[in-house]
């Protein structure tokens, strides 16, 4: 289980703490299409390698490749996004993104699991595991899925000021300033990805240690519950975030944040259900409220921060996302869990971990409200 909670927070934690601020001022100068594209060879690459590591360090650095590709692409793809859209439509522009990651997730639980209990079945790969094939598939699968952005254009940048070649030390200078209105709102969505992390790596034990399930047997309900849940979160989200702002409520650009962080707190009780069903249903309310906060707190960021600082204000979020959300999260669960009795309790460490990083993200996000204001 540490091993694991390694595996799956510090490895994504840090190539991102390293190169998320360098990445942003790159992304907020140079081709964005050009450099999402490098990323995203870079997370086939990981996956790929994936598939062939012999021991516990090579995939450590495996999985270190794939997230400097995977996560690092997430302020490219914001920046971009942005500038499809007019700052009041900005809710809904992003939500194209918010759609995506959702739909990813849930294929990977769909199709990881159906491949694997394919391959355990009837190998298709004679000399790798099934754990390694659907690697392999998964590799070959997003090096297809890249080619489209080979014929995308780079959009025109919006809003942008006279600080458009602003030094990396002034563009952090600038940030830090904005910091009444940024601090908050970091807390509140480092608290989500807290959440959201641990409840994506440590749902399926729970489901396999505690409600005596094969991976076969809840991948596919389990991606249709991240599917669906990130469907309705990310309409909610971008609808909520465009109302908001173009209402007359003060900060109302957050209000759905607000909302969502205060309702995900009773959600973060899903592994304690008594069957499946409710586990279910209790986890579909608690990654939509994730949904809907990182989707208006992506919004926040694009209509409130001016677009010459858009990236590495992303990326520094990023890197105190992974430092934080990535690299504790994971390890805390299964911290507190060994503290109540062991790999059993994974569950128990869990509820605790939602719950606690849910009631900070409530607090996170209404004094991120409080501060912020309206802007053109």
């Amino acid at each position: 289980d540490f091993q694991i909670s390694l595996v799956q927070g510090l490895a994504a934690s840090i190539p991102i703490a390293l190169l998320s601020v360098p990445l942003g001022a790159m992304t907020d100068r140079g081709n964005r299409i050009r450099i999402l594209l490098v990323l995203g060879v870079t997370w086939t690459l990981g996956t790929l390698a994936t598939a062939f590591v012999t021991d516990f360090y090579m995939l450590f650095v495996a999985r270190m490749l794939a997230s400097i590709g995977a996560m690092c692409a997430v302020p490219v793809a914001i920046s971009i996004a942005a500038d499809l859209g007019p700052p009041e439509n900005r809710g809904r522009s992003l939500l194209v993104l918010s759609l995506g990651n959702m739909a990813g997730v849930a294929a990977a639980f769909a199709f990881g699991g159906a491949a694997l209990g394919a391959l355990n079945a009837s190998p298709f790969f004679e000399e790798l595991a099934a754990w390694r094939g659907v690697h392999v598939l998964f590799a070959v699968a997003s090096l297809a899925l890249l080619l489209p952005l080979l014929f995308v254009r780079e959009p025109a940048r919006q809003e942008v000021g006279d600080a458009v070649n602003l030094p990396l030390r002034d563009a952090l200078a600038a940030i830090w300033r904005m910091r009444p209105l940024l601090a908050p709102l970091f807390l509140g969505q480092v608290s989500v990805v807290m959440a959201d992390t641990a409840a994506g790596i440590w749902a399926a034990p729970v489901l396999q240690r505690n409600y005596g399930l094969a991976p076969e047997e809840f991948a596919g309900w389990m991606g249709l519950v991240i599917l669906a849940s990130g469907l309705i979160g990310s309409i909610v989200g971008g609808v909520l975030a465009d109302a908001g702002h173009n209402s007359r409520i003060k900060g109302g650009i957050l209000i759905g944040a607000v909302s969502a962080a205060f309702l995900s707190i009773p959600g973060a009780l899903f592994p304690l259900m008594p069957d499946a069903t409710g586990f279910a249903w209790m986890l579909a309310l608690f990654l939509a409220c994730g949904a809907v906060t990182g989707l208006v707190t992506a919004t926040s960021v694009a209509v409130l921060v001016p677009n010459e600082l858009r990236g590495v204000c992303l990326a520094t979020f990023m890197v105190v996302a992974s430092i934080i959300g990535l690299g504790i999260a994971p390890t805390l669960v299964t911290l507190i869990s060994d503290a109540l009795g062991g790999e059993s309790a994974v569950r128990y460490g869990l509820t605790v971990t939602g719950a606690v990083t849910s009631v900070a993200a409530a607090i996170g996000f209404s004094g991120a409200m409080a501060r912020a204001r309206k802007t053109a």
